[in-house]
């Protein structure tokens, strides 16, 4: 899935700190570290993270907007109760606008481009170890969303992906065939020139990803009481 790196943001200023306890808040959430209904302690938070309680409490309401923590007013912050259909969903709309991307790069990519996107799907399928295949899968999906030669797209694309469960490389035995697969199908639509049928192919690519994160939420005790 051309969700993340698996980096998690680099330390520094006020915004990179920021980043960094909400990447570390979310990966707990969905690790299943973090369990539904549990109060996030953000103090300890600040210190096994070594920074200050302000950029822990900024992510926190970024978390509030984004769904997965929820402020209880007097009480503190709490992992949101998310359902199976709010993952599926999130996973959809996330492939409605990468398919829009899709849909719009086939008409722009260029050969050099395309040739460029052929040749880092050889290299997920040429033995690369699971990090390196979930670099090589984001930076498959960055270019065609570039080629959409649209601001906005980009913009909206990269709000969706901060929010989404990483590691499918990693935790998802079956989930480098299944994607080779699919970067195949993306890639023969694009180097058609067939805009209808790349953002046919994105969309249902992202929402098999949306069925594979419920399954792996599922194996990590994500809804277990």
């Amino acid at each position: 899935m051309p969700d993340s790196t698996g980096a998690g943001p680099r330390r520094g200023g006020p915004a990179n700190l920021k980043a960094l306890a909400a990447h570390e808040i979310r990966r707990r959430v969905f690790s299943g570290q973090l369990r539904a209904g549990e109060k996030i302690d953000q103090e300890a938070l600040a210190d096994e993270l070594g920074i200050s309680k302000l950029p822990i409490r900024e992510a926190l309401i970024t978390l509030d907007h984004e769904g997965v923590v929820e402020h209880i007013a007097r009480r503190g912050a709490f992992v949101a109760r998310m359902t199976r259909d709010d993952i599926r969903d999130h996973y959809r709309v996330f492939g409605l606008v990468s398919g829009l991307a899709a849909e719009r790069a086939a008409k722009n990519l260029s050969p050099e481009s395309l040739q460029a996107l052929h040749d880092l799907a050889d290299r997920m399928e040429s033995g690369a170890d699971r990090a390196e295949q979930e670099r090589l899968n984001f930076e498959f999906h960055r270019r065609i969303n570039y080629a959409a030669d649209s601001r906005r797209l980009v913009s909206i694309l990269g709000i969706l992906a901060k929010t989404v469960s990483h590691g499918f490389y990693e935790a998802h035995e079956d989930w480098p065939g299944k994607a080779h697969e699919d970067h195949r199908k993306i890639l023969n639509a694009l180097s058609a020139r067939s805009a209808a049928r790349a953002r046919s192919v994105v969309e249902k690519h992202f929402s098999d990803g949306g069925e594979r994160a419920v399954a792996l939420l599922e194996r990590q005790g994500f809804w277990d009481s």
